[in-house]
């Protein structure tokens, strides 16, 4: 008994370590992988074909915003620290008025009166008088030191802004100056666009393209039809697949329905998320041809929602997958 307890805790811990593989097949891995531009945490609009929206990005080499909205974190109040006295807010006053009461204690404690020691009232108020000067001087002598080590502020630089190909030579969009660095993503201006009917065809056929192109395991292709961070995450995944022994295929893939959820331009770029839900033949097998996941005959049905970019005049490219619910 204990032995056969031994073996199915064994067996359970395989499971277990093995069920997102498992769950995680087809091209996208059954996750939410890839970059939006500026949108890329933000949930694309519900359609009629994915009304439950689509889930949050788990894979992305897209750099969250600094702020999330830097206009109500300008406008947000000063923190109560900061709202105190003079004294409070000049620790170098704080400490010579410090000195001062120290020094008039003393003189109360020694029998010479509140401010004894000092030689009478007038003295008291010649010191103060002095002190205040110093004071002074020692704050301008500060605000002079601040001055001279705050770095100079250049020029907005006329950035480079990779492409979906890797080429470093397209400019930046000359809106993106040193506002929109210091404001993140929130800072990216963008517009809606219109797709055209030969666009969603394209949609369409790169649904099929794409698994095709997985199924063979075809990097060359895969690379032709998304971009550098999509390519990556396919790589991936079908290295984790080969580590494990196994083969991933999906065929007889058809489109059942599809609209759009949003299209936009941003730092000369056109972007486009469509909704699409397809049923396919999802099979995974081990390397002795036995079927881990799936069935060679029945299909499965999937809702995802792909988001494709493309400069205008070129090519359109798969830059994320994101499931639905």
């Amino acid at each position: 008994m204990r032995r056969t307890a031994r073996v199915m805790t064994a067996l359970a811990v395989v499971a277990l370590a093995l069920g997102p593989a498992l769950a995680e097949a087809r091209p996208g891995g059954s996750s939410s992988s890839g970059s939006r531009g500026s949108r890329t945490y933000q949930a694309p609009p519900s359609t009629q074909t994915a009304p439950g929206g689509a889930q949050q990005m788990q894979r992305t080499q897209q750099a969250p915003a600094p702020a999330a909205n830097p206009a109500a974190s300008a406008a947000r109040p000063a923190a109560p620290a900061a709202q105190g006295s003079f004294f409070s807010r000049n620790p170098l006053m704080a400490g010579l008025m410090g000195g001062l009461l120290g020094a008039g204690l003393f003189g109360l404690l020694s029998g010479s009166g509140l401010f004894g020691g000092m030689a009478g009232f007038a003295s008291f108020i010649g010191l103060l008088l002095q002190v205040a000067l110093i004071a002074g001087l020692v704050f301008l002598v500060m605000r002079l030191v601040r001055g001279a080590r705050r770095p100079a502020v250049a020029a907005g630089p006329q950035g480079l802004a990779r492409d979906m190909g890797g080429d470093d030579r397209r400019p930046m969009n000359p809106g993106m100056g040193m506002g929109a660095m210091a404001g993140g993503a929130a800072a990216v201006a963008s517009r809606p666009i219109q797709v055209a009917p030969q666009d969603f065809e394209v949609f369409g056929q790169a649904l099929l393209d794409v698994n095709a192109a997985w199924s063979r395991q075809d990097l060359e292709a895969l690379r032709r039809l998304s971009t550098p961070e999509m390519t990556n995450y396919f790589a991936q995944d079908l290295s984790d697949l080969r580590a494990r022994g196994w083969t991933n295929t999906t065929s007889d893939v058809r489109l059942e329905a599809g609209d759009l959820s949003e299209a936009w331009e941003e730092e000369g770029r056109h972007y486009a998320t469509v909704a699409m839900r397809f049923s396919l033949i999802d099979v995974t097998r081990a390397a002795d041809g036995t079927v881990v996941e799936g069935h060679p005959t029945n299909r499965s049905t999937a809702t995802e929602l792909w988001t494709f970019v493309r400069f205008p005049g070129e090519a359109w490219r798969l830059s994320a997958i994101q499931q639905t619910g």
